[in-house]
């Protein structure tokens, strides 16, 4: 890139904790000191259970083994969960394992997007063997409380503003916490005082 595109300015990737894993840190810090300044990690949660009926061959501590081993090569970490992802049941602890993720790691970055299923929930219930049960507008954000209480971030940029959410939030955690969780309050407290998006407004 440095050769052929001197122009860029900044290179960013995606990628799964487990692509981590076969790299060791010098390996990583190459990477960072050639210009790979930001990955996205699709974490999605940090419950053990929720992970495995999802198939996503991840665990806490492999999410939390692969963000640490980034940091320690230099390069800044932009962790994505999904809200809604453990259906009713799972919503409890969804949110509570995926908050002492993000307290372990302290990524730089957090987004939340609400789990969609473009091509219908089959998928998804074959995992939670027929169980899964998709959360309304009310839940997602209870969810989202739970989560935002128990994160304990230090200089965390925030945000639920994909176009999946159906509540916008943007902050800096801890700083901006109190604030969203009284946005996030208000909405459950009194539907319709907070805006939220229409489900024609929303998508991937």
């Amino acid at each position: 890139i440095r050769e052929h595109l001197p122009s860029v300015q900044r290179v960013s990737a995606y990628c799964l904790p487990r692509h981590v894993k076969t790299r060791s840190v010098d390996e990583l810090r190459a990477l960072a000191e050639l210009g790979l300044s930001l990955v996205y990690v699709g974490c999605e949660s940090g419950d053990d259970q929720v992970l495995a009926m999802i198939d996503k061959g991840e665990t806490w501590q492999s999410s939390c083994d692969a963000l640490n081993k980034l940091q320690q090569a230099g390069i800044r970490r932009s962790v994505m969960l999904l809200n809604g992802l453990g259906g009713e049941r799972f919503s409890e602890q969804h949110a509570r394992h995926s908050a002492s993720l993000m307290n372990a790691t302290q990524p730089e970055f957090l987004a939340t997007l609400v789990v969609s299923f473009p091509h219908g929930p089959e998928r998804f219930e074959q995992g939670f063997n027929g169980e899964f049960e998709p959360l309304n507008t009310i839940q997602l954000a209870q969810e989202m409380e739970m989560l935002l209480a128990q994160l304990e971030l230090e200089r965390t940029v925030f945000r639920s503003d994909h176009a999946s959410n159906y509540l916008v939030l943007k902050g800096v955690l801890s700083k901006d916490r109190d604030a969203l969780l009284q946005r996030v309050r208000q909405s459950i407290r009194s539907p319709g005082s907070v805006p939220l998006r229409a489900e024609w407004q929303r998508g991937l």
